[in-house]
């Protein structure tokens, strides 16, 4: 999952409802709340939305949202036009804070959506298809009445809800002005997605994707390598590359498996029940699944901070044999180096592999953590969950 700082909605003058998570693709987009919270919310390895209940906004809240993103946005072009403002966004804010009150920080997030000229923008919360197609498709048309220049509307939705629309509605609801939807297949394995109890089948994971891009939207297919754990490895791989096949979606998303403490799969890693891979056991599978990849020209997508391997990603089929040799080059390091490279990534010292080179720092934490761990995954277990 995809956390951000989150500003909830406050019943002020001037603001406007907003959900706790959005892509790493979605950061400079203007997010937009359709539905609260996890239709399902059943997922063992998700936290976000656990302790809260599911509830569909009307069109006329959400209309009512965008027209306080509207009021805001005139100001802040009025504004941008005095003498003397050149363009200065904390300037606009700043004068026109008295305006707007309690929705100055509002305010805030609009001038800088504005501000940086990609005019994209994000439906929340985790499954905004689930809203009836004609009420959401009444939402896209008044957004993009009250905005004629957005580039592109994205939003999350589960492979089970679309999977029971017609292809008629997808193309209504495209025809609107939706352009990308984001799934969260994380297996094509019908035995892990019962582990994890995803609440949808493979086939049911097909048919989904399939119609999203029949009806002509970017699709963006979520794959979790280690999601299986030390069970179904293999299976997870080969399964989810066959789903992947069938669809042939625009993007293939890599999420690798961090499990989070107060999740119930983080109760069963502590219980054995689920054992989960090492950091080189994921990349294994990694590999395993891009090898599987066959007959697609989606573009794979490493863009989360949660892979080992952030620099990994290219164009089927033209970039599959440069993605897996990055993985080998990987895989050839020395033991030694490869737990310096997986420290120094895990802490913020590395980004990508390329930029991996001894460093005494990450050499002492390494070495502390193996005096006070019995072993060094243990110890990275530790330290991941203070990090996410």
């Amino acid at each position: 999952m995809n956390n951000i700082q989150i500003l909830y909605f406050c019943p002020m003058p001037y603001s406007y409802e907003i959900g706790p998570i959005r892509p790493p693709s979605e950061a400079n987009s203007l997010l937009l709340r359709i539905t609260r919270n996890c239709p399902w919310n059943k997922c063992r390895f998700c936290h976000v939305y656990k302790n809260d209940r599911f509830s569909l906004r009307t069109v006329e809240e959400i209309k009512k949202d965008i027209d306080v993103v509207y009021d805001m946005a005139q100001a802040i072009f009025e504004k941008a036009r005095e003498p003397g403002i050149n363009g200065s966004i904390a300037r606009i804010i700043e004068e026109l804070k008295p305006q707007f009150g309690f929705g100055g920080i509002y305010l805030q997030q609009v001038a800088v959506w504005l501000g940086c000229n990609e005019y994209n923008v994000f439906l929340q919360d985790a499954d905004s298809l689930i809203l009836k197609s004609d009420k959401l498709a009444e939402v896209l048309n008044y957004l993009r009445s009250k905005f004629p220049g957005i580039k592109r509307i994205t939003t999350y939705s589960r492979s089970k809800t679309v999977s029971r629309k017609s292809l008629e509605e997808l193309k209504l609801l495209r025809q609107a002005g939706l352009n990308r939807i984001h799934i969260g297949m994380e297996s094509g394995s019908g035995k892990v997605l019962d582990m994890i109890k995803k609440g949808v089948k493979p086939e049911e994971h097909i048919i989904a994707g399939k119609n999203l891009m029949d009806a002509g939207f970017e699709l963006s297919e979520y794959y979790m390598p280690g999601i299986g754990g030390t069970e179904y490895p293999k299976e997870n791989a080969v399964e989810s590359a066959k789903v992947i096949n069938a669809i042939n979606p625009t993007f293939i998303r890599i999420r690798s498996t961090i499990v989070i403490n107060g999740t119930p799969l983080y109760e069963d890693m502590v219980s054995k029940k689920w054992i989960p891979l090492t950091e080189d056991e994921k990349v294994k599978e990694l590999k395993l699944f891009i090898e599987n990849l066959d007959n697609i020209t989606g573009t794979v997508v490493s863009d989360h901070i949660m892979n080992l391997l952030e620099d990994l990603g290219g164009k089927m089929p033209e970039d599959k044999d440069s993605m897996l040799e990055k993985i080998n080059s990987y895989l050839e390091m020395n033991d030694d180096d490869r737990e310096s490279f997986i420290l120094g990534r895990r802490t913020g010292r590395f980004r990508y592999l390329s930029d991996y080179e001894p460093n005494e720092r990450i050499e002492n934490m390494k070495a502390r953590i193996k005096e006070r761990y019995s072993s060094f995954d243990e110890g990275l277990n530790d330290i991941m969950q203070g990090f996410v």
